[in-house]
C-alpha cells in the first residue's frame, strides 16, 4: 500500500543558540511590538530585568504573579494587567508555567507571543493551552496561543537545579512518545517525535550529572524543541489527560507527574502500538520501550512514583473517574495505570 497522510505545518521561528536571549529586543521589533508586556515569575528577575532593559522604551511592563497550572483568578489579573498596560506584544520568560499565563492572555487578546523558555517544558512550540478552575484543568486547542517567535538559549539553563532538569526532561520525552502513538501521527511527526528521545535520552544523563555543560544544554533544549513541535502537530492522549487531572485536580507538580506517568502510560499503549513503542525503545537503545524509558527516568534521578508526589489510593481512584468522564478511556484500565505509576515498580 502506498504511503498516504496528512500533515500541516504551524507557523513560527525559532532563534537557538548560545547567548541569543540578547536578541529578544530586535525579535520584538520584528514582530512590531511597540508596548511589550514581559511576564516573568519573581523567581526569575535577575533574567526578567536583563530582558527588560533590552527593551527599553518598548517595554510597557510586567506580569509576575505565575502559577503552575494557570488557575483562571490568575490568568484573569493578568489579562486585566496587560489591558491596563496596553501591551501589544507578551514576551514570556520561563518555564511553561510561564508560557501557559502568557498563553491565556493571548487566547482571549489575540496578542502574539515571544517566548523565551528557562526549562525543557515545550508549550513554547505548541497551541495548546491549559486553564484551571474549581479543581478541573480544562485544555484546548488554538493557534492564537501558539508563542511567533521562540528564543532558545542554552545559557538560561544552565542554572537550573539537576532535579528540576531531569523532570522537565521527561516531560518533553513524555511529549514525544504521545506524538508516536495518537491518532493524528504521521511520518514527518513521527520522525521528529523519535529524533527528540534520541536527543533527549543522551542528553539528559549529562545535564544531571554536570549541569554546567552547555554542550549538554543545547542538546536537551533541541530535543525539548524537537518534542514541543511533534505534540503541537498531533495533539495529545491519556499520558497528558493523565497529567492534567493529577495537575489541576489535586496541585501536583506539572514536570513530575509527567515523569512518573511515562513509563506507565507507554506500558499501557504496548498492546495495540507495537511500532510506535518500537521506535521509542530503538530511539532509547533500550529492548523495551516502557522498561527503557524507567531506567532511564532512574538513571537522571527523576520522581519515580505518584505516592512520593503526594497522590493516595483514594484520590488516584478519583482520577481515573475523571479520566474516565466521556467513554474515551476505560476506568478499570485507566485505574490500572494509575495504581502501577502510585507503586513505582519498573512496567
Amino acid at each position: 500500500m502506498s504511503l498516504r497522510f496528512d500533515f500541516e505545518a504551524l507557523p513560527g521561528r525559532i532563534v537557538f543558540g548560545a547567548g541569543r536571549v540578547a536578541e529578544v529586543p530586535a525579535e520584538a521589533e520584528r514582530l512590531g511590538g511597540e508596548r511589550v508586556v514581559v511576564v516573568a515569575a519573581a523567581e526569575e528577575e535577575g533574567l526578567a530585568a536583563r530582558v527588560q532593559d533590552g527593551l527599553g522604551p518598548r517595554l510597557a511592563g510586567r506580569v509576575d504573579r505565575i502559577r503552575q497550572h494557570v488557575p483562571e483568578e490568575v490568568a484573569r489579573a493578568a489579562r486585566e494587567r496587560v489591558a491596563e498596560l496596553g501591551g501589544d506584544l507578551l514576551v514570556a520568560v520561563g518555564g511553561g508555567s510561564t508560557t501557559g499565563l502568557a498563553k491565556a492572555v493571548a487566547l482571549t487578546s489575540g496578542l502574539p507571543i515571544l517566548a523565551v523558555p528557562t526549562t525543557y517544558a515545550g508549550s513554547e512550540m505548541t497551541p495548546i493551552w491549559g486553564l484551571t478552575a474549581g479543581a478541573r484543568k480544562e485544555t484546548g486547542r488554538d493557534l492564537r496561543v501558539l508563542p511567533r517567535t521562540v528564543v532558545y538559549d542554552p545559557e538560561l539553563t544552565v542554572t537550573l537545579p539537576p532535579g528540576l532538569s531531569a523532570a522537565s526532561g521527561m516531560n518533553a520525552l513524555a511529549h514525544c512518545a504521545e506524538a508516536l502513538w495518537v491518532p493524528g501521527a504521521n511520518p514527518v511527526t513521527s520522525a521528529l517525535a523519535e529524533d527528540g528521545i534520541r536527543v533527549l535520552a543522551r542528553a539528559l544523563p549529562r545535564v544531571v550529572d554536570a549541569p554546567g555543560d552547555l554542550d549538554a544544554r543545547a542538546d536537551a533544549l533541541h530535543g525539548a524543541s524537537l518534542a514541543g513541535m511533534a505534540l503541537a502537530a498531533v495533539g495529545t492522549g491519556l499520558h497528558h489527560k493523565l497529567a492534567h487531572v493529577l495537575g489541576g485536580t489535586f496541585d501536583l507538580p506539572h514536570a513530575d507527574v509527567h515523569a512518573v506517568l511515562l513509563p506507565y502510560a507507554t506500558a499501557f499503549h504496548a498492546a495495540g502500538h507495537a511500532p510506535a513503542l518500537a521506535r521509542i525503545a530503538r530511539a532509547l537503545g533500550s529492548e523495551d520501550a516502557a522498561g527503557g524509558l524507567w531506567d532511564l527516568g532512574r538513571a537522571v534521578r527523576a520522581p519515580a512514583d505518584l505516592a512520593a508526589l503526594g497522590l493516595t489510593p483514594q484520590q488516584a481512584a478519583e482520577a481515573a473517574d475523571i479520566v474516565a468522564e466521556g467513554g474515551t478511556w476505560d476506568r478499570a484500565e485507566v485505574q490500572e495505570v494509575l495504581e502501577h505509576a502510585l507503586s513505582g515498580v519498573r512496567p
